[in-house]
């Protein structure tokens, strides 16, 4: 995981804003399964 010396570091890469939304997605998924097992029980 080496990166070129030109690329600036405090610019993230384009992969880690689809990561972010992967896991930003699995928390509100996550949250449904939970909040609709308190509503169903």
């Amino acid at each position: 995981m080496t990166a070129p010396p030109e690329e600036p570091r405090y610019e993230p890469p384009p992969s880690v804003g689809k990561l972010f939304l992967w896991v930003l997605l699995f928390i509100v998924a996550a949250l449904a399964v939970v909040a609709g097992g308190i509503y169903f029980t």
